[in-house]
Formats: C-alpha cells, sequence, structure tokens
C-alpha cells in the first residue's frame, strides 16, 4: 500500500530531498534561538501593514494583542462566503507578504477547542533579517487565527 500524499498519488514518494535549502533555513531557525531577537511593539511594526492588507483581501481584523512572549496575535474574520482551507491559506500568505522580512516561515495548524466549535486555522509567522539586510538582524512573530465559519 503506497502512503498517499495526495489524492491521486501513485508513487507515495518524491523526486529529490530540499538539502540545498537546509543552509538558510538553519540561519533562520538559530536567529530564532536568540534572547533578544523577537522586536518589540509588535503592533507598531505590523499592524499598519495588516490593516492595509486587509483592505484588498477578505478579511477584517476582530482583534489583536501582544502575547507574553512578544507574539503578535492577530484574529482575523473571512468577510465573503465560507471559505476552503486552500482560500483562506492563499489570503493568509498574501497577508503575510505585506510584512514579510527577507526570511520567513509558515505553518498552518487546524485548532478545535470542543467537538461542538467550529475549526479554526491558525498560521505560526515568523519573519525576519538575519545578516542581509540594511537593518540590524531582528524578528517577528505572528500568530494569525481564522475561524472557517462565520
Amino acid at each position: 500500500m503506497v502512503g498517499l500524499r495526495w489524492d491521486g498519488d501513485e508513487r507515495g514518494e518524491g523526486v529529490a530531498d530540499a538539502t540545498a535549502f537546509t543552509s538558510a533555513a538553519v540561519d533562520l531557525v538559530d536567529a530564532m534561538r536568540l534572547p533578544t531577537w523577537v522586536t518589540e511593539e509588535p503592533e507598531v511594526h505590523l499592524l499598519p501593514h495588516i490593516e492595509r492588507a486587509c483592505h484588498t483581501l477578505p478579511f477584517e481584523i476582530e482583534g489583536t494583542g501582544v502575547a507574553a512572549g512578544g507574539s503578535f496575535d492577530v484574529r482575523l474574520r473571512w468577510t465573503e462566503q465560507a471559505p476552503s482551507v486552500g482560500q483562506v491559506r492563499a489570503a493568509v500568505f498574501a497577508l503575510v507578504g505585506s510584512f514579510a522580512e527577507v526570511s520567513t516561515y509558515v505553518r498552518q495548524r487546524r485548532i478545535t477547542a470542543t467537538a461542538n466549535e467550529d475549526e479554526t486555522l491558525l498560521f505560526e509567522i515568523v519573519t525576519g533579517i538575519l545578516d542581509d539586510g540594511a537593518f540590524a538582524p531582528h524578528g517577528h512573530t505572528v500568530r494569525v487565527s481564522v475561524p472557517l465559519s462565520a
């Protein structure tokens, strides 16, 4: 039995590894471990970009806040008909593009608080400048949540 990676997958395995990309990923992970790499006041640095992007995307900002660890938490509401996961992901990637620095990591998670609640997509984002920009190395951590129903 082949472990399907998508509908219609008959191969069950890839064609290569991603070793050529690991150095840059490790550089970002190393920066993420620095105790003062995440900047202060993410609402000042990031919120204006997010607000502008939401004017062109099917999102409305429902709330924002800064978590104890410095992460900027953004709760969005989808403003069009019930979205697919892929539609939300595409729009969140456009949103991330509005504030992304030169090195960026994004992970999507599905969150359900209880059996009776609708699903929420949570995007964990780390973006920053390592030592390859005009500014000193720094970064931002952002959590964007989008409920899949109104």
